[in-house]
């Protein structure tokens, strides 16, 4: 009898391992401009809803349709600050309208470029529309000091300006991020558009992996040939699509991205069998990279590993009990491209301290030329152990950690 059970344990975990992700992102890039860009934005969406089907054809779920602008600074240059928020509030509803998730792309690319559109990004993400952007901070000419300390500021007031400082929920800074990655809020471009990549929700498969192999060397086989095998498939459907549309196929990132209960840290437990955080955290966080980065696809955005504290429901938990900090993720961040993704700060940090926890993650992304970002929530009216308040589904609330 314990030989059949060991024989249909191995079945299920075979079949587990042979699970499809999920299609976390279908993102296009495109430039619109303040007088056009409806109709611009509907013939994307078309695009987007026939590449959406071609993915539900080829076995694939398909979790968002995303549509990314050049710089919002471009198009709204030369308009006053009502005439501003209004188109993007437009634009937002135009998403709400068509069923995609809406971004505005950078506020600003170079250190020296101007900073009001950072002011205008404030009012946008205070004011209850309903968009993603981001802001450079460093990229192949080092690192921009200036724009960090514009982010932090922003940062700040946004979280005192937005309910329960859900603001900063979409917005992130980015440091060696290359254009045209798929997941958000970092996504964006400065080409000509018309333009797609596609992202997975692959921390099923590392689990479905980890959970049987211990052994380093093995499990970074086992798991280099699992993503390899969904991402050749979901890169098959996307040429196809671009061959039939005329869209360019810009790539896939195939970081394993987590969501909820599909959790890379319960992916990341199976394999130490012990908390998130714990030694061989690390060891694990660099297999998953390795895996990932020699997967045969063409790769854009982070391909490395995800550790949003939020978006992930084990994640939240271990950040609960303090296994791990914003310490732990900036070391995890040197073997993958963690960053520090929805980590909940005390709602009085203050401009100075954001400041430096930004130019902390700016600093390891130049250094090691890695794609990083930081999405920071001070929680307005929080201090160390009080419990998070946000509203959006996506996110799991926890509590606030002490700052060290």
């Amino acid at each position: 009898m314990r030989r059949i059970l060991a024989a249909l344990a191995c079945v299920a975990l075979a079949c587990g391992a042979d699970s499809r992700p999920k299609v976390r992102a279908i993102t296009a890039f495109i430039n619109i401009d303040s007088s056009t860009y409806a109709s611009v934005v509907e013939g994307t969406v078309k695009f987007l809803n026939t590449a959406r089907e071609a993915y539900r054809t080829a076995g694939f779920e398909v979790e968002t349709i995303r549509v990314v602008t050049q710089p919002f600074p471009k198009y709204t240059s030369g308009m006053n600050r009502p005439e501003a928020l209004a188109l993007v509030r437009k634009y937002s509803e135009l998403g709400a309208r068509l069923g995609f998730t809406p971004n505005i792309g950078t506020a600003m690319v170079g250190d020296n470029d101007d900073a009001a559109p950072v002011d205008l990004l404030a009012d946008i993400l205070s004011g209850g529309i309903k968009v993603n952007a981001s802001l450079i901070v460093a990229g192949d000419d080092g690192i921009h000091w200036r724009a960090i300390r514009l982010a932090a500021k922003m940062v700040k007031a946004v979280s005192a300006r937005s309910p329960h400082g859900g603001g900063n929920l979409n917005f992130a800074v980015t440091a060696m991020v290359k254009p045209y990655g798929p997941f958000y809020p970092g996504a964006y471009h400065l080409g000509t558009g018309h333009t797609f990549a596609v992202g997975l929700e692959a921390a099923n498969v590392v689990a479905d992996v980890f959970a049987q192999y211990k052994e380093p060397n093995e499990a970074e086989k086992q798991l280099s040939a699992a993503l390899a095998r969904h991402l050749r498939a979901a890169e098959a459907v996307a040429k196809k699509v671009a061959d039939s549309s005329g869209w360019t196929y810009a790539g896939i990132d195939p970081t394993p991205a987590p969501l909820g209960d599909v959790s890379i840290g319960r992916a990341i437990e199976a394999f130490t069998g012990a908390p998130f955080g714990a030694g061989g955290t690390m060891t694990a966080a660099a297999i998953i990279t390795r895996a990932v980065k020699s997967a045969p696809v063409k790769q854009v955005g982070y391909s490395g590993l995800m550790v949003p504290v939020l978006e992930d429901n084990v994640l939240a938990k271990r950040w609960e009990e303090g296994t791990f900090n914003i310490d732990s993720l900036l070391a995890y961040s040197a073997v993958c491209a963690a960053g520090l993704d929805t980590v909940p700060l005390p709602g009085d940090i203050t401009e100075g301290q954001i400041a430096r926890i930004l130019g902390d993650v700016a600093s390891l992304a130049y250094k090691w030329q890695k794609p990083l970002a930081a999405r920071l929530l001070p929680v307005p009216g929080k201090k160390a152990g009080d419990r998070t308040e946000f509203e959006d589904s996506r996110m799991a609330n926890t509590v606030v950690q002490r700052l060290r």
